[in-house]
């Protein structure tokens, strides 16, 4: 039996190790793997008691018994299970054959168990549990040193499987509101409620939990490092780092340095090891933006990276593991790549787990005065100017526009007005817009007047016919959305 020394480096180290673990089954199967090893016990379950008079109980973790349900289990010794459980108090026998408690026993009898030790489990002063262990060899398997480290250990046990519990109770939480509450709800900064964007931000919400790889596509300006961040943001590994890089952005010569570093002297200028991105980002996520301009010579390192998890530095012999999400946007099509031979289609596959498009501004110009005003906002907070509103009149003009840049040419435009704006109000002049505007009405055979009643009465329709509400959504105040209304009906 292991000394008093023995015993505390093994609290020390098991107390480490069961601590970090969150999720509740495979935290029960450790304690008790961990208390068999330990005390060389040959048999052991652990189970939980429903608090009744009746203490229906239930096997949550078991270990080297014929029958693994639990009738078959508890069989082996109810009777001091039952005893645990009523009074609390710890027991152990030397030799249960011979120890009267359990003369009665037919269980023990039948099984010819030797020694016995089980220890109540305990949350908030009550008995919630029990751990059991047996031996079938030895008459003398646990001694009193046995019940002083597995009392201490239960201790330890208890505090870790109730963290685990309200853990688990808090994900599931997370996830029953996620599944009621609108997914715009649940990212800052990823504005929008028009049925294309809200239909993308669901895809996000359901990948949230699930460590799977991300293809995000869209127009330059969309918002797709958005999105990778919300993904990285809202997800299990937020807590690591969050590692962005622009394929397009790097010079191919320095692409494989840049992602999986490089030691020392492997190449003229390397004068010290340096890390890639890959490894600075391990337990994290690492986003490649423009995925599709990666030379394709570096694409077949890229897949046996994301394949076996390990990379290898340039100039190195050994390969490193790693641990990272693979989130990937671009604006080409990939698949037209692949007919052109600059991608390969196993990494798009790879890549492409599951995908989230994101449409662009000018198909949800439903979204452009909560945007716009998000934007004016924050560029007034920024940039200290003292703007109250936006002119109707220049909303107008927002919503009409073409948008080639997307929401970035948005937010572009609007700092660029509040910044240059010498009046109170925003207005029309107050904008550097593209002739797109034109452009759109002329396609739709509409006056910007047309456009703007359109806007106003599909919104109107879309809220229900509540005007605040409607006003609120289209960034005007509530006065002169009546007096448009009123207008129309005096007409």
């Amino acid at each position: 039996m292991m000394a008093s020394k023995d015993n505390f480096n093994a609290l020390y180290e098991v107390t480490q190790r069961i601590t970090s673990i969150l999720d509740p089954v495979e935290l029960l199967d450790q304690v008790l793997t961990i208390a068999m090893t330990h005390l060389e016990a040959e048999r052991g379950f652990i189970l939980f008691d429903d608090g009744s008079a009746e203490h229906n109980v239930r096997v949550a973790a078991a270990k080297n018994f014929s029958s693994p349900d639990a009738p078959g289990v508890l069989a082996a010794s109810s009777s001091v299970v039952k005893n645990v459980l009523t009074t609390g108090i710890p027991v152990l026998t030397f030799d249960a054959l011979a120890d009267e408690r359990f003369e009665a026993s037919t269980s023990i009898i039948a099984q010819k168990i030797l020694s016995i030790i089980c220890l109540p489990l305990r949350s908030q002063d009550r008995t919630v549990g029990a751990v059991y262990l047996d031996s079938t060899r030895s008459r003398q398997a646990f001694t009193d040193e046995s019940l002083r480290f597995l009392t201490v250990f239960c201790h330890v046990a208890s505090i870790a499987i109730a963290n685990a519990k309200e853990f688990a109770v808090l994900q599931n939480e997370n996830r029953r509101l996620r599944t009621t509450v609108a997914p715009a709800l649940l990212f800052t900064g990823l504005i929008g409620t028009s049925k294309r964007w809200q239909e993308a931000l669901d895809v996000v919400n359901r990948v949230l939990d699930v460590d799977v790889s991300v293809l995000i596509t869209g127009e330059s300006g969309t918002g797709k490092e958005l999105i990778a961040r919300a993904i990285h943001d809202n997800g299990p590994r937020k807590s690591f780092p969050f590692v962005a890089v622009n394929c397009s952005a790097i010079p191919e010569a320095l692409m494989e340095s840049e992602l999986f570093g490089h030691m020392r002297g492997s190449f003229t200028g390397a004068h010290a090891e340096k890390k890639g991105l890959f490894e600075v980002a391990d337990g994290g996520t690492l986003f490649l933006d423009e995925v599709g301009d990666l030379p394709l010579l570096l694409q077949s390192k890229v897949l046996r990276a994301f394949q076996e998890r390990e990379i290898r530095k340039v100039g190195g012999v050994e390969s490193k593991k790693i641990n990272v999400r693979i989130l990937a946007a671009t604006n080409k099509d990939l698949q037209e790549g692949i007919r052109a031979g600059t991608f390969r289609d196993d990494l798009y596959f790879r890549l492409n787990v599951v995908s989230v498009h994101l449409p662009p501004l000018r198909d949800r110009r439903e979204d452009i005065p909560l945007l716009a005003e998000y934007y004016f906002r924050k560029s007034c907070l920024t940039h200290k100017r003292d703007v109250q509103s936006i002119h109707a009149s220049a909303m107008e003009f927002l919503i009409a526009n073409q948008w080639q840049g997307n929401v970035r040419e948005l937010q572009n435009t609007i700092e660029r007005a509040v910044v240059l704006c010498r009046g109170p109000v925003l207005m029309p002049e107050d904008l550097t817009l593209q002739q797109g505007d034109a452009r759109t009405l002329q396609k739709a055979n509409m006056t910007l007047a047309d456009f703007e009643r359109h806007i106003i009465e599909t919104t109107l329709q879309e809220m229900g016919d509540n005007r605040t509400r409607t006003a609120e959504r289209l960034g005007v105040s509530l006065r002169w959305l009546q007096y448009r209304l009123k207008e129309w009906s005096d007409g």
